[in-house]
């Protein structure tokens, strides 16, 4: 992942190839599939519960307010909130200092296990990413919002975070 974007890629001077381009293979190999660093439904919800589930969603959406896509609007319980795009700066991740700052703000402490959360697990896995090149770990919960209101038996919160 390039952070920036490709908009940071040309402003850096880096050239573009507008023609076929036929990659060289790769030589990278996977031993074998991990979960690790991928939260499901009850790791999440207690993940939450322990104030350390980041919502990256927008904060109408965190709050119940408009849902468009999803069967129930609301937030996992315990969750809080803090929007993929307040992290960001420029198109860039913010400095390791800011964001710490910013997920204080919002109730989080980077020292304890975090969790990201979305819609969908995109915006989540991004989170996460922000937060490792910020030297937290967080783990991913991928079946996010998305997932969880699908679910009758989950609880859903509404309004801000606690």
């Amino acid at each position: 992942m390039l952070n920036g974007g490709l908009a940071a890629w040309t402003a850096a001077g880096h050239p573009l190839d507008s023609g076929d381009v036929i990659p060289e293979p790769g030589t990278v190999t996977l031993p074998g599939y991990s979960t690790a660093g991928v939260l499901d439904a009850r790791a999440a919800g207690e993940r939450a519960a322990a104030g350390g589930l980041l919502d990256v969603r927008a904060a109408e959406r965190f709050r119940g307010e408009n849902e468009p896509m999803d069967p129930r609007a609301g937030h996992i319980p315990g969750a809080r909130n803090l929007p993929f795009l307040h992290y960001l700066e420029d198109g860039l991740f913010m400095s390791p200092a800011r964001l710490r700052g910013l997920l204080a703000e919002v109730g989080i402490d980077s020292g304890e296990p975090l969790g990201t959360s979305c819609g969908s697990g995109i915006t989540a896995a991004h989170a996460a990413l922000a937060l490792a090149e910020a030297g937290i770990a967080a783990d991913i919960y991928p079946g996010s919002w998305s997932q969880w209101s699908r679910r009758d038996d989950l609880p859903v919160e509404t309004g801000p975070a606690r």
